[in-house]
């Protein structure tokens, strides 16, 4: 049965192994890429052009609750302001 430093050198073995077969890899994908972009007429500006979609504001939501003393309001989603804190939310509530 092999070691634990048998086994931490066959570990650092294919750690090297890997390292190399990445660098080819990417080697060829270079290679592939620039092919693409002379066959295409391509820029490294062209790829920088890229359009996003605008992002959407957050839908807003509509009051359900108000205190008519201090004009404060609640949604009604997440926690519950302090100002109702032991009150009848009910009694609150925007009709």
């Amino acid at each position: 049965m092999p070691t634990y430093q048998e086994y931490q050198a066959k570990i650092a073995e294919l750690q090297q192994l890997a390292e190399a077969a990445r660098k080819d890899e990417i080697a060829g994908a270079k290679a592939e890429i620039a092919s693409i972009m002379k066959t295409y007429g391509l820029s490294i500006e062209d790829l920088k052009d890229t359009k996003t979609k605008p992002v959407k504001a957050p839908k807003s939501v509509a009051v359900k609750y108000r205190d008519d003393a201090t004009g404060e309001t609640w949604t009604g989603r997440g926690r519950p302001p302090r100002w109702l804190d032991g009150k009848d939310k009910n009694q609150f509530l925007i009709k």
